[in-house]
């Protein structure tokens, strides 16, 4: 069950790394293109950077931390338990 919890949320966290990068990409197209006078939509891009771009950064950096916490966690304890089973 933790098992499968930990890589759906890898999963999650994958695919939302690849909306960040795209949303990245597509910010710096549409500044160069504003630049040379393009409209590549660079207005959508900064109505959506709150309510869209901005929790969507935020829930990869949660997810990041969660996901290296809970695998420190893992492993101490995993040392632990291998620790103690050698006292015996």
């Amino acid at each position: 069950m933790k098992a499968k919890f930990f890589q759906g949320l890898n999963l999650f966290l994958t695919l939302n790394l690849f909306f960040v990068l795209f949303s990245f990409l597509w910010l710096a197209a549409a500044v160069l293109g504003k630049s040379a006078q393009i409209d590549l939509g660079l207005d959508l891009w900064m109505s959506l950077w709150m309510s869209v771009f901005q929790p969507s950064i935020g829930i990869l950096m949660a997810g990041a931390l969660v996901s290296g916490l809970s695998s420190w966690v893992t492993k101490k304890l995993a040392d632990r338990q291998q620790n103690s089973s050698g006292i015996l």
